[in-house]
């Protein structure tokens, strides 16, 4: 065997072992979907968009098939952006149901986040085209939903179906941002996504707010 040809075997073992342990990791995140299956359409609840000082905030809801097989589904947080719009699509095909849910910066000002979070979730879950029989929520409880529900804390990292909530919920809100980009120039949106970056800040107190910046988050800039 030439050196080329041990080069890439010794690749080929590599990669065969790395897919391993990332099905491994995907069957040890399964856990919480397995325990509740009996119960009938398990759906992960996520959302992103707590913290920026401008745009909304976004929740997503995911079935998941219970043979699911895709991998990589993680925080996504703990994605590239890259890796996050290819699992998009694959979530997308492959979902029993999913579906998204928004509160608009004016309702944050309105009702404040928490509870911006809470109906941007309701709105998930009301938008599915199959209703869940249990919600594995990212650490809340969600008031006013007549669904079984089982909060996990970190649980974007611990349940697929809340994985993979939080993948589309996130993916929707990075594209929207970009959106708003073009239609308000100068605030950086389609790299900060609204966080309270240095430059975003700067243009805050240079340029004044549009109409997507949070007022309540933003009373020290303005």
């Amino acid at each position: 065997m030439t050196k080329s040809e041990e080069k890439a075997l010794l690749r080929a073992k590599k990669a065969e072992e790395k897919l391993r342990i990332e099905r491994e990791r995907i069957e040890s995140i399964k856990v919480y979907e397995k325990e509740y299956e009996h119960l009938g359409f398990v759906c992960g609840i996520d959302e992103v968009g707590r913290g920026p000082l401008a745009g909304p905030v976004v929740a997503g809801a995911v079935i998941l098939p219970a043979d699911c097989d895709i991998l990589y589904i993680n925080d996504s947080k703990k994605l590239s952006e890259k890796k996050r719009e290819e699992l998009y699509d694959i979530i997308a095909e492959k979902a029993v149901a999913w579906a998204v849910g928004y509160a608009s910066c004016e309702r944050i000002d309105e009702i404040n986040i928490l509870q911006a979070t809470y109906e941007a979730m309701r709105q998930a879950i009301s938008n599915l085209k199959q209703k869940p029989d249990i919600l594995l929520n990212d650490a809340v409880t969600i008031p006013e939903v007549d669904i079984k529900q089982v909060p996990i804390i970190k649980g974007d990292a611990k349940s697929i179906s809340i994985g993979a909530a939080s993948i589309m919920a996130k993916v929707t809100r990075d594209r929207l941002m970009v959106k708003y980009d073009e239609v308000f120039p100068g605030y950086g949106f389609a790299s900060n996504k609204g966080y309270g970056s240095a430059a975003h800040i700067e243009a805050i107190k240079k340029l004044g707010p549009c109409p997507i910046h949070r007022r309540s988050f933003i009373g020290n800039f303005i």
